[in-house]
């Protein structure tokens, strides 16, 4: 399987790094399958912190059964509490070394900030995320499972 990486640089060996602001699947290096989302992605970096976008790309091609493995397939009450206790900072780890499921991008970040002020109840939050086209990320939260990640390439995208 082909996984993106988007940033401001290339990244042949990644690192687990300390992060710089709460993410939502807290701690990782963070991937998606989908190179449009990892573009878009890299621009929003440069945006912030300088620099030139770049795609890194890895092959994951088996994860070790014993590997603990968390799956969110689509924005539901568990995702949404998961998403939010992370995006607030709160250490929310569930002990799982790989996290799967759709990314909150800055539309459907609008409606995980509804819910966590209040605006949007439970039910309201998650049947507007129902309609959204939401993209995969995948998150290696510890070494090991990084370590799984095989460069196959980088792109500098405009």
């Amino acid at each position: 399987m082909k996984l993106y990486h988007g940033s401001n640089q290339i990244i042949a060996n990644p690192k687990l790094l300390k992060p710089s602001h709460p993410m939502d699947f807290g701690h990782g290096f963070y991937t998606t399958a989908n190179y449009s989302q990892a573009i878009a992605f890299a621009k929003k970096v440069v945006m912030w912190r300088g620099g030139v976008a770049a795609v890194s790309i890895y092959e994951l091609d088996k994860i070790p059964k014993d590997f603990k493995i968390t799956i969110f397939k689509k924005p539901d009450k568990n995702w949404l509490e998961f998403v939010v206790n992370n995006r607030l900072g709160k250490v929310f780890e569930s002990g799982s070394q790989i996290i799967i499921g759709p990314v909150a991008n800055d539309d459907v970040y609008r409606i995980v900030e509804g819910y966590e002020s209040g605006d949007y109840t439970e039910s309201e939050a998650l049947k507007r995320l129902k309609i959204k086209k939401l993209f995969d990320q995948y998150v290696f939260k510890t070494q090991e499972a990084i370590d799984l990640l095989k460069f196959a390439g980088d792109k500098h995208v405009r």
